[in-house]
């Protein structure tokens, strides 16, 4: 039996399409089931294999798609398609100025950092979103929640994950 992480494959969008693609091939697919995007076994940026689940671990837990490449620690794409789109739905906000929703979006991707700005992101986050209304606030929840980091996720939407 092999040891260590095996390749994940994974479409531009973040569905984890298999997470051992080296070792089992055969479930391998040029485009995604659930999207119809192509899908990729290695950061865009640096060409260094994105990694998959460990072989020689009894758990058979389901991968999350990874935010950053490990290798080069730029942001996989669909990290920013999830951010992008979050901006352009702060955008669509009412009752704020132009400057509101530019301060707003600088502040969405230290949601995702997991670093001393995420305190600040945080509470900008939480006072946008009383504002905003609960539509804009869902949307924003439902675009974020597998980028976000698990601070955020504990903190702004109650979530035990």
């Amino acid at each position: 039996m092999k040891e260590g992480y095996d390749i994940a494959q994974i479409c531009l969008n973040g569905h984890v399409i298999n997470s051992f693609s080296s070792g089992m091939p055969e479930f391998n697919k040029k485009y995604c089931d659930q999207c119809g995007e192509f899908t990729i076994i290695e950061c865009q940026e640096c060409k260094n294999p994105i990694r998959g689940d460990y072989w020689g671990s009894m758990s058979m837990t389901t991968m999350t798609a990874p935010k950053f490449c490990l290798n080069c620690g730029k942001p996989f794409e669909w990290t920013i398609r999830k951010l992008n789109a979050a901006k352009e739905l702060a955008a669509l906000s009412e009752g704020f100025t132009g400057d509101e929703i530019i301060e707003f979006q600088k502040s969405i991707d230290n949601l995702v950092i997991n670093s001393p700005n995420i305190e600040v992101a945080k509470v900008k986050y939480i006072k946008f979103v009383k504002k905003a209304g609960t539509s804009i606030a869902q949307g924003l929840k439902d675009i974020l929640v597998d980028i976000v980091s698990e601070t955020i996720k504990k903190t702004i939407w109650n979530d035990p994950k």
